[in-house]
């Protein structure tokens, strides 16, 4: 990897661990320079923009999710033990990041407030909210889910207890929250199975 990729990529690796800390509006140019030692003209060469610095890091941290909850669950069998999988892959990849995860951390910073970012969140929180709903389907498929069963519904469902779990475990610290959230699952998965 050329040395300029390499420095970018630990940019915005450090950018996605300090946004999910302090929040996405909070990084500046300025601020990462510091955190990274490098030159504020440095890293401005490579972002040109606030803006720019903010899309790249809910990129990357698109990009780090897709490969290490999604793709993996998918190569799980479908069905409810790809359901599992994909809830355990999501959980980790949460925790490892020190503020945890960095889209429910964004989705509350820029709900109400319009641009690039905001849209980009959107974008990427609907396509998560579609890859719930085909799984699902594949759970139908195979005979784990109701024929019939709201998708929609389902897709909801998992990601409140996805949200719930990221709400007890960072902000109110809940020491029995994995149990609680395995205990939730299994209901949820209870009320589509035939």
């Amino acid at each position: 990897m050329p040395k300029g990729i390499s420095t970018k990529q630990d940019i915005i690796n450090r950018g996605l661990e300090m946004a999910s800390q302090l929040g996405l509006e909070c990084i500046t140019i300025g601020l990462l320079a510091k955190e990274t030692s490098l030159s504020k003209s440095g890293l401005f060469a490579h972002f040109k923009s606030k803006e720019n610095l903010q899309l790249e890091i809910l990129r990357h941290a698109a990009d780090d999710f897709t490969k290490k909850v999604i793709l993996p669950a998918l190569k799980i069998q479908a069905g409810i033990t790809r359901i599992k999988a994909l809830v355990k892959n999501w959980i980790d990849w949460g925790n490892k990041i020190s503020g945890g995860c960095i889209f429910v951390t964004a989705g509350t910073e820029y709900s109400d407030r319009p641009g690039k970012v905001r849209t980009l969140l959107i974008q990427q929180q609907e396509q998560w909210i579609e890859s719930l709903r085909r799984i699902a389907n594949s759970a139908i498929k195979v005979g784990d889910f109701k024929e019939g069963i709201d998708v929609d519904q389902f897709a909801f469902e998992l990601y409140s207890l996805l949200l719930g779990f990221h709400y007890y475990y960072k902000l109110l610290d809940d020491k029995k929250v994995i149990q609680k959230q395995e205990v939730a699952l299994d209901q949820l998965l209870l009320k589509y199975k035939p």
